[in-house]
């Protein structure tokens, strides 16, 4: 049975990770759900938080994850995890945070659209508010797209979380470029505690500070469409057909399709209702951030993921770049080759690890604020 008590003074300093500047002497222990190839944990250990355990059903997210880490990885999904399968992740003495991303495509603009019977996916923050019940954490992050919050599922998750004990609750929709993210992202993140009232820190990066696509990527090598590089084999391009390379010689940092000679526009943006889409097949600009990065950012038609100036779509690297990913953050085993599919994935999904750093340093500055000299 997990320790549900709060730790005393005396036990939150052994035990505790290097702490981060102004950080605690608490010992934060974390167990990241959904935690995909790590960019929340990542995060979180750039703050100063131990992450104990990450949870995801994806096999593929386990070399990533442990790798970069140095964390346990548990290959299960949520619906059949309960608080035995986690009995060495909260240490006793320390305070237990509960983090973790539930999937966010039931909740996209496109998938709302559908019925909720064709997303087996509708229960997992369920399952999330049920761990909470039986682990008890003293913290909780979650983090996901703002539209889930007209969703019954998200005030369930809410009134689980007071229930609980949780009882301070503060939301946030933010631009993940606020937070060091070289990219227009916006997230909801969620912060409850047990121990006081909490809040995400506010924007380390005003506007005219934004960090941009050049400071994120200029210095990589120059490719042409469907070549990588010998040193970074994440560092590659995906061929274009030779009407793409034409579209995209045809495009400007910025534009849209619209910008073409009509005979390289696709079929379906000619018809009326096609002309209000101009986010697809577009350059990024170089001193901005660039756009959200999406599970299909390798791709020049998918979106606005053309590079500023070279004739083909970011290289895999680039766009884990622009999720501000280290530059040696590895995503597959050195003797196995992944589709540029699986990798786009992985990327794509992740929660950018400058924002998961925010977020970290959020929670440790609440707990030293509501721990010290505090009785626990």
């Amino acid at each position: 049975m997990l320790d549900t008590r709060l730790p005393t003074a005396s036990e939150s300093g052994r035990g505790a990770p290097t702490p981060a500047p102004g950080a605690p002497r608490c010992s934060v222990h974390a167990v990241d759900l959904f935690c995909g190839a790590g960019g929340l944990t990542r995060g979180l250990q750039d703050s100063g938080i131990d992450v104990a355990l990450g949870v995801d059903m994806d096999p593929a997210c386990r070399y990533p994850y442990t790798h970069n880490n140095g964390v346990p990885f548990l290959e299960q999904s949520i619906e059949t995890v309960t608080a035995d399968d986690l009995p060495g992740a909260f240490s006793r003495g320390s305070i237990r945070l509960l983090a973790g991303c539930a999937p966010c495509q039931p909740f996209s603009t496109y998938s709302r659209s559908r019925p909720r019977a064709d997303h087996a996916r509708w229960n997992l923050l369920d399952h999330f508010g049920r761990l909470i019940r039986e682990t008890k954490p003293h913290l909780v992050t979650m983090e996901n797209v703002p539209m889930l919050r007209r969703e019954q599922v998200y005030s369930d998750f809410v009134a689980t979380l007071r229930e609980e004990g949780l009882t301070n609750v503060s939301t946030a929709v933010v631009n993940c470029a606020d937070y060091g993210v070289p990219q227009y992202r916006r997230r909801l993140v969620v912060l409850a505690s047990a121990l006081g009232p909490i809040r995400l820190v506010s924007p380390t990066t005003p506007e005219h500070r934004h960090a941009s696509v050049r400071d994120a990527i200029a210095d990589m090598p120059r490719l042409d469409a469907g070549e990588e590089t010998h040193a970074d084999p994440m560092h590659r391009a995906c061929r274009l057909s030779p009407l793409n390379a034409r579209r995209i010689r045809a495009s400007r940092p910025g534009g849209t399709w619209r910008d073409w000679d009509e005979s390289l526009r696709a079929a379906c943006h000619r018809k009326p209702g096609g002309k209000t889409y101009p986010s697809v097949y577009g350059r990024m600009e170089w001193d901005r951030p660039s756009p959200t990065i999406t599970t299909q950012y390798f791709a020049f038609g998918s979106g606005r993921f053309g590079h500023p100036e070279q004739d083909r779509a970011i290289s895999l690297r680039e766009g884990a770049l622009l999720q501000s990913f280290s530059a040696d953050y590895q995503f597959a085993e050195p003797a196995r080759t992944m589709t540029a599919k699986a990798i786009g994935r992985l990327v794509g999904n992740a929660v950018p690890v400058n924002l998961g750093r925010a977020i970290g340093i959020s929670l440790l500055r609440h707990v030293k604020l509501h721990h010290a000299g505090r009785a626990m």
